[in-house]
């Protein structure tokens, strides 16, 4: 399957206003890193490399006297001003009870939200796994494992799969320890697909590779 010329542009011009990118402009207003792979072109190589200029022993002898002046070896550091501020502060037993009392009351778990989402969905496990291109050997083990973790990818499947809207993809993979930033080309592009309610995990893997991102459960 290959991505419509206008799909590709809509991405790229989604880049173009969310990704933040650290690249500078390549051309005429444009980045190259939102440039698909169809339209990219080859660089060629400059030849050569400009050599350092090396400071004379005029330019050193002025750069020794804007060098910051260093402190008489006599110079002793002021003492510590007494300060009863850590007097409010909680003791180290304190604290570990109240660290104690945030684990008993965890939030929700992955793997509670993915089978919790399922359900008020109405779907059924072999539905979800198969639209999310996860085996049903992997799924199992999510099944049986209230504490797995999965990949980004894999969370992100799942999203997908399961036709989340923004809100609540980003609730999913919060919970698997993971965010969608506008610093990641990857997550720019999975962003566009649910914003825009296109679900099909094929497509959105076209478009990864269109824009040379790893690809999800591929």
């Amino acid at each position: 399957m290959r991505l419509k010329k206008q799909l590709l542009a809509e991405i790229a011009e989604y880049l173009r206003l969310h990704y933040d990118s650290p690249e500078p402009p390549f051309a005429a207003g444009e980045n190259q890193a939102f440039a698909p792979r169809a339209a990219k072109r080859m660089i060629p190589r400059a030849k050569g490399s400009a050599a350092r200029e090396i400071p004379d022993a005029d330019d050193a002898a002025v750069l020794d006297e804007c060098a910051a002046p260093q402190p008489p070896a006599r110079y002793a550091a002021p003492a510590p001003i007494a300060d009863d501020r850590m007097a409010g502060m909680p003791t180290p037993t304190a604290a570990y009870g109240d660290l104690s009392s945030r684990l008993n009351t965890l939030d929700e778990s992955f793997q509670e939200a993915l089978f919790r989402l399922i359900d008020e969905r109405g779907m059924r496990d072999s539905t979800c796994y198969k639209r999310a291109g996860v085996d049903r050997k992997l799924f199992s083990k999510i099944r049986s494992n209230p504490s797995y973790r999965p990949s980004k990818p894999t969370a992100v499947a799942f999203a997908i799969a399961l036709e989340l809207d923004l809100d609540d993809a980003a609730d999913l993979l919060r919970k698997a320890g993971y965010a969608l930033s506008h610093s990641s080309k990857f997550d720019v592009i999975v962003e566009y697909f649910i914003v825009n309610r296109r679900f099909d995990l094929r497509e959105l893997n076209e478009a990864l590779y269109e824009f040379d991102q790893p690809l999800i459960n591929g």
